[in-house]
C-alpha cells in the first residue's frame, strides 16, 4: 500500500500543489478502503477469512486510482531468476496456518514470480473438507501453482522429471518411501531438504532416514543446524548432508504496509476498537498458534504480575492489555480453557483478549505495542513473526533460545528472558520497563526496523535461497551425468 507515495511522484507533470492535493485525495481514498473493509471483517463471525483481505484489497484500489503512473525506477532482477522454467515439486506434511506450511507457499509464489513450473502436494490431509486447505490451495491456484494429489501417478511422474524436489520439514520424509518405494533413490539427489524443526519427537528413522543421501539441508538459524547436526548423529547414528543456513525475510507486501504510515493509522485505530482497547493503552501481544510450546500460560502470568507490581508501586502508566492472537475455541484444548479461567479467576477480562489464527498479521502488528514472542524449551527454529514485529517498530520481549537470540540483539532491538518459569520475573520486569520508558520503547522499536532492513528483506531471503538452489542443482547435475 505504499506505492500511494510512488504513485504522487509520478503524477508531478504540473506543478507541486496539484500533485501534493493528488497525493492526499490518493491517501484518503487508501485510508477509506482499508477502514471499509476491516470494520466488514471485525462484524463478521469469521475474524480470519475477512480480515485477510484487508490489505490486498487497499493496495487494488492504489492501483485502481491511477493506471498510467509510471514506475519510479525498474525492478531488480530477481536473485531466483535462474530458475525460470525448472520444474519444482514441493512436497509439505499438512497445509494450514503453522510457519511452515506458509513459508513454503512463499517459496512457491517467489519461484512463480520468475517462471518456475511449481507443483504442490500435501502429505497429510484430513479426509472431511477443511476449509484452511480449500482456501490455500486456493490461493496457490491463483497464483498458477500446481496442486495434486500426494500419492497418485501424477506426483511420482513429477518428481521423477523435476529439477528440484523440495521436502518441508522433517515429517515430510515420510512420503519418500510411501509414495516413491523403488524409485527413491532416482529421486534423492536432487531433493532439498527445509527442516524447522527444533522438537525432539521430530529425531524419528522413520522421517529422516534418507537425510545423509539427499542434495542438502536448508535450516533457518545456526543453532537449529547445530541441534540437528549433533541429535542425528548421536541418537540416530546417520550423518546430516550439506546444510545451509537461511534466515528469513519479510515479504516486499507485509513491507508495504508496515512503512505506509496512513495504513498503520487505520488499522490500529480499527483494531484496537474491535478490542475494546483506546488509543492511549498499551497493548502487548503474543502471536502464535496456542500450545504450550509458545509459552501463552507464562505469558499471561508474568502480564498479571505486571499489572500487580504498577499497582502495588503506584506506577503512572497508560492502561496495560494483552492480546492472544492464535487461538482455536473450536479446538476446546485443555490448554485454550486453562488461558481464559486463568484470565476469569484473576479478574483481567478487561485487560485479556483472545483473537482467532489468522493468516493475516500485519493489522494487528500495526494495532500493538510489544511483541513478546515466549517460546519455551529450546525456543523457535526461527521465529518470522519476531521480523514482522520488528519492521513495525515494535520492541519485542523475547526468551533466550533458539533462533530469536540470531535475531535480537539484546538491550538493543529488544529484551531477553529465560526460558521456563524462571523467566517470568525478569518478564515482568521487562513488561513494567517497556511501560515505564516510553522513550526507551520508541528506541528499540526504531533499531528493530532498522536490523530488519538491513538483513530481514524478501530480497535478502531470496538472495540466500538463491545461493543454496544453485548448489543443489549443481550437484544434483554431477550425480545425474554420473548415472548416465
Amino acid at each position: 500500500m505504499a506505492k500511494h507515495a510512488s504513485a504522487a511522484v509520478g503524477w508531478g507533470h504540473h506543478h507541486l500543489q496539484k500533485r501534493w492535493l493528488l497525493a492526499l485525495l490518493l491517501m484518503l481514498t487508501v485510508s477509506m478502503v482499508i477502514a471499509f473493509f476491516i470494520r466488514a471483517a471485525f462484524d463478521s463471525c469469521d475474524r480470519n477469512v475477512s480480515v485477510d483481505n484487508v490489505i490486498s484489497s487497499a493496495r487494488d484500489s492504489v492501483q485502481v486510482v491511477d493506471k498510467r503512473a509510471p514506475q519510479i525506477a525498474a525492478a531488480k532482477p530477481s536473485p531466483l531468476s535462474f530458475m525460470k522454467s525448472k520444474i519444482v515439486l514441493l512436497v509439505s506434511h499438512e497445509l494450514s496456518l503453522s510457519g511452515g506450511p506458509l513459508l513454503l507457499m512463499e517459496l512457491a509464489f517467489l519461484l512463480r514470480s520468475v517462471g518456475a513450473e511449481v507443483n504442490w502436494v500435501t502429505f497429510m490431509k484430513p479426509s472431511e473438507t477443511d476449509e484452511v486447505i480449500y482456501s490455500l490451495e486456493h490461493k496457490m491456484l491463483d497464483r498458477g501453482v500446481q496442486v495434486f494429489s500426494a500419492f497418485g501417478k501424477e506426483a511420482i511422474d513429477t518428481a521423477l522429471r523435476a529439477d528440484l524436489v523440495v521436502l518441508n520439514t522433517a515429517v515430510a520424509g515420510k512420503w519418500l518411501d510411501y509414495v516413491l518405494k523403488e524409485d527413491v533413490h532416482r529421486v534423492l539427489p536432487k531433493v532439498l531438504w527445509w527442516i524447522h524443526e527444533m522438537r525432539g519427537h521430530y529425531f524419528k528413522l522413520e522421517y529422516v532416514k534418507h537425510l545423509p543421501s539427499v542434495a542438502g539441508a536448508m535450516i533457518d538459524s545456526h543453532v537449529t543446524a547445530e541441534y540437528w547436526k549433533n541429535r542425528t548423529q548421536e541418537r540416530l547414528k546417520i550423518k546430516m548432508p550439506e546444510t545451509y543456513v537461511v534466515h528469513l525475510g519479510n515479504s516486499n507486501e507485509l513491507m508495504q504496509v508496515a512503512e505506509d504510515s496512513v495504513a498503520k493509522r487505520v488499522l490500529r485505530e480499527h483494531v484496537r476498537e474491535s478490542l475494546g482497547v483506546r488509543n492511549d493503552d498499551l497493548l502487548f501481544a503474543l502471536i502464535n498458534s496456542v500450545s504450550r510450546g509458545k509459552g501463552q500460560d507464562l505469558f499471561l502470568r508474568s502480564f498479571y504480575e505486571a499489572l500487580q507490581l504498577i499497582k502495588q508501586k503506584k506506577m503512572q502508566v497508560p492502561p496495560l492489555h494483552a492480546v492472544i492472537v492464535g487461538s482455536d475455541m473450536s479446538a476446546h484444548t485443555k490448554l485454550e480453557m486453562e488461558l481464559r479461567d486463568y484470565v476469569k479467576q484473576k479478574k483481567i477480562q478487561d485487560r485479556v483478549h483472545f483473537v482467532n489464527k489468522t493468516l493475516t498479521v500485519a493489522p494487528y502488528l500495526a494495532a500493538v505495542d510489544v511483541l513478546v514472542q515466549n517460546s519455551q524449551g529450546r525456543g523457535e527454529c526461527f521465529g518470522r513473526i519476531t521480523i514482522e514485529a520488528m519492521a513495525f517498530q515494535l520492541p519485542v520481549l523475547g526468551t533466550a533460545a533458539g533462533g530469536t537470540m540470531e535475531i535480537v540483539v539484546n538491550g538493543t532491538t529488544g529484551l531477553l528472558h529465560p526460558a521456563g518459569k524462571e523467566g517470568v520475573t525478569t518478564l515482568v520486569k521487562h513488561i513494567v520497563k517497556l511501560a515505564t520508558h516510553v522513550e526507551r520503547r520508541l528506541t528499540i522499536g526504531k533499531r528493530g526496523y532498522e536490523r530488519v532492513k538491513e538483513r530481514f528483506l524478501e530480497h535478502h531471503m531470496a538472495e540466500r535461497i538463491g545461493e543454496v538452489l544453485k548448489e543443489v542443482l549443481r550437484k544434483s547435475k554431477i550425480k545425474s551425468s554420473k548415472h548416465l
